[in-house]
């Protein structure tokens, strides 16, 4: 062979170079099969230019290259990421891997069990930290990956668990003693301390909040024996906070041993009885730090010229039923649960991790199990037909909301670069139709910022944001609005048992309260007409930018019921809709997997569907996942509680800008403008006066200066007081409106004066009599 014809290339093999020499005569275009090759045995050479140097490919024979580069990402051979060409397949963030012998230099690599891809298995390092479960070789464990480049190895990995281990875990405070120690837990219905051996302490002192788990046979006494796992400080510390939440509220966060087994036989599914659907370029669009991702969607216009402006919407959810079925072991488990849990530092998922972060997240590349529905929508957004399928998909992205907002306003990154023409813009587009669906619609529009907790490494309050809220998070709910009320719909026609969620319109008497706030702040709410949202909706733009703005909108929220679960359908008044179930998140909500379940039945796609069983008691099933759902919401409001009252323990003695966001006989609440929290104003350390409480129109009255506190209202105060333990928040009262309390803390002049509470009085009994409306 001629040497000019001969290129010799450094390959690496498990950490040492080889020279090896490859046959590939300059200029001369490789085959499609080469080229795979090439990439397969090369994964940190893929670029183009790589794979041209490799061949010897110069000058217009690049072109050439380029050609059968674009051939083999049509065949769906390669993707393209950025300018590199990689195996479409790849591994999941968690998967279930084997461990293998470490090697000469003492490192340990495991093997992926679910391996897809058509190249070598990718090489897996071993991240073990300290308090790591010792691993040996050919074990089964679940684990957590980060794909890594330019090293002899693909990923690295950190052990999550041991698949068929499930060591029993408990909270309690750690006492000391010469032997070790005990673990007495904080579980109210737990009545036994945990014996702790000298060495299994974990360093833990007397007084600690601890995390222990179970580690051998019951000892002495009958008392279980443990290890402490992990070391949480002071009980009042906030890294302990969302811990106390889940075991005072008594929320299950330890899966039994049978729930784990049965989760760690899950296989992934295969095509069998599915709808092909891996080149349907749906993605995956949740917060940057989301634990799961469970819907995908994806749009394009519709060709039918018959529908001229009309699009094609797909939503796309994790097929939960084919994993959880009726019976099983997992799905007493999610039924007990109800619904997953979620917290600043941590969630309480419904289903274990194996399926929750693995078989059923929808990750990037990888092919996944999935309900899916295709929507057809007219130009101006009305839903024209829909159609349901059981498929299998593969995520052509997983993206963030910012990411793909900022794409959007024209500054893609290079991941929403390549996805802009075929995803993003389709996507938006859709949107800008379904927006005006909804303009019809009239849901009600409430404008209440959500706050978001931040937390540094140490566990404690880093900072208190208010989440920003983008086009791409309405455009995700109108898709997923879309689609509950596709699946509620095609339950009903086909005649279908299935759990609706209701939202029932506001009584009387709160509507009566509503309208008197509103009446007191110069505004209108219809009377003596069936209510619709848009009424709602009308009120809301009256405050709009007005000083009753807060008021207003923390006053209708407070006069709505609640929704929950019911198997007959009273509509939706929220959302404005006549049916509405929920279909979109299965993975964390049991009410999604009954109504999977029911589609299931519905098209006969196999015996994984709603049972017998379950149809006799859907009211039962109802009830209580409403509960669960009720209960979580008080776990959440109380851990954000105690994180924002452990955050401003530190500030007290600080003034800080709120508003009146409630008033009883006892005292005011307050919602701080910088952190969102609510604290109390105690009656008695408002001025020097007696104040008179007016239930109707929701006001503190003082006797002697007729300064009158009502909800909205601006003020200023200084923290007294903060609880971590209880979340507790006490304030003091020193502006309203501006002005100086009277008699209170801060001096200067006050508008107040002193005045008869005879004439103080008369005053209030006229002022509900008449309503004075301002003028805007």
């Amino acid at each position: 062979m001629d040497a000019r014809k001969r290129r010799f290339v450094a390959l690496v093999y498990h950490g040492a170079f080889k020279l090896a020499v490859v046959d590939y005569p300059m200029n001369k275009i490789p085959t499609k099969a080469e080229i795979q090759n090439w990439i397969s045995e090369h994964p940190t050479q893929t670029s183009k230019r790589d794979i041209a140097k490799a061949f010897g490919i110069k000058g217009a024979a690049r072109i050439d290259l380029k050609r059968i580069l674009k051939e083999l990402e049509a065949e769906g051979h390669l993707t393209k990421r950025s300018k590199t060409y990689r195996d479409p397949d790849k591994l999941p963030p968690v998967s279930v891997l084997a461990i293998l012998g470490p090697d000469k230099d003492g490192d340990l690599f495991a093997r992926p069990l679910e391996w897809t891809g058509d190249g070598p298995e990718p090489r897996i390092l071993m991240l073990v930290r300290d308090g790591d479960s010792a691993l040996g070789e050919g074990e089964r464990i679940l684990a957590k990956l980060q794909e890594i480049k330019g090293e002899d190895h693909q990923y690295q990995a950190r052990l999550i668990r041991k698949i068929g281990t499930n060591p029993h875990k408990i909270l309690g405070v750690f006492r000391k003693s010469a032997e070790g120690g005990r673990v007495l837990p904080i579980d109210k219905g737990s009545n036994k301390d945990w014996l702790v051996k000298a060495g299994n302490e974990g360093g833990a002192k007397d007084g600690e909040l601890v995390e222990a788990e179970q580690s051998g046979p019951t000892g002495r006494m009958g008392l279980p024996v443990a290890r402490i796992v992990t070391r949480l400080g002071d009980p009042t510390a906030p890294k302990a906070v969302s811990l106390i939440a889940i075991h005072q509220l008594g929320i299950p966060d330890d899966f039994p041993d049978a729930v784990i087994d049965e989760a760690d036989a899950a296989t992934p599914a295969d095509l069998t009885g599915r709808e092909d659907l891996r080149d349907v370029p749906l993605v995956t669009i949740d917060p940057a730090d989301a634990r799961d991702h469970d819907d995908a969607i994806w749009a394009e216009p519709d060709g039918d010229p018959s529908n001229k402006g009309g699009f094609i919407l797909w939503v796309a959810i994790a097929d939960v039923a084919h994993y959880v079925t009726p019976g099983s072991q997992l799905d007493r488990e999610a039924w007990t649960r109800g619904n997953s849990s979620y917290f600043p530092d941590r969630v309480v998922p419904m289903l274990p991790d194996r399926l929750s972060g693995d078989l059923c997240s929808l990750h990037e590349g990888v092919p996944r199990a999935c309900l899916a529905v295709k929507m057809t929508i007219d130009a101006q957004g009305k839903k024209l037909k829909h159609t349901f399928l059981r498929g299998l998909m593969r995520s052509a992205a997983s993206l963030n909301y910012a990411e793909v907002q900022q794409a959007r306003d024209g500054a893609p990154n290079e991941k929403c670069a390549r996805l802009m023409e075929s995803v993003i813009d389709p996507i938006y587009q859709a949107y800008d139709a379904l927006k005006n669906a909804r303009s019809l619609r009239q849901p009600l529009e409430l404008d209440l910022p959500e706050r978001k907790i931040i937390l540094g490494e140490d566990g404690r309050v880093k900072s208190v944001n208010f989440a920003e809220r983008f086009d791409a998070h309405k455009l995700i709910e109108e898709f997923m609005v879309l689609a509950n009320v596709s699946a509620a719909e095609e339950l009903f026609h086909r005649n279908r048992p299935l759990l609706y969620r209701v939202h029932e319109e506001p009584s009387d008497e709160k509507l009566d309260a509503l309208r008197e706030i509103a009446g007191a702040s110069g505004f209108t709410l219809a009377k003596g007409q069936v209510l619709h949202t848009s009424h709602l909706n009308r009120l809301l733009a009256q405050a709009a930018g007005t000083d009753q703005d807060d008021l207003i909108n923390i006053s209708t929220l407070r006069s709505m019921t609640q929704a929950y679960y019911h198997p007959e359908n009273f509509g939706h008044f929220g959302l404005a809709l006549r049916s509405y179930a929920h279909f979109t998140s299965p993975i964390r909500r049991y009410a999604d997997l009954i109504v999977h379940r029911a589609l299931v039945s519905a098209h006969g796609w196999g015996k994984d569907g709603l049972s017998p069983d379950e149809i006799d008691r859907l009211e039962v099933t109802a009830k209580h996942i409403s509960e669960t759902e009720r209960r979580s919401m008080t776990a959440e409001r109380d851990t954000t509680d105690r994180y924002l009252a452990s955050y401003l323990s530190e500030r007290i003695g600080d003034e800080m800008a709120g508003h009146i966001s409630g008033i009883q006989k006892f005292g005011l609440f307050v919602k701080l403008d910088e952190t969102g929290a609510d604290g109390l104003v105690p009656v008695r350390s408002i001025g020097r006066e007696f104040f008179v409480f007016d239930p109707e129109r929701q006001t503190l009255m003082g006797s002697d200066t007729g300064v009158t506190l009502a909800i909205g209202q601006s003020v200023l105060v200084k923290i007294a007081d903060a609880s971590p333990i209880t979340g507790g928040l006490e304030l003091e009262l020193l502006q309203v409106e501006g002005e100086n309390m009277p008699g209170g803390a801060r001096r200067g002049p006050s508008k107040y004066r002193s005045r008869k509470h005879g004439k103080n009085k008369a005053k209030q009994d006229k002022a509900r009599k008449k309503v004075v409306r301002r003028r805007h």
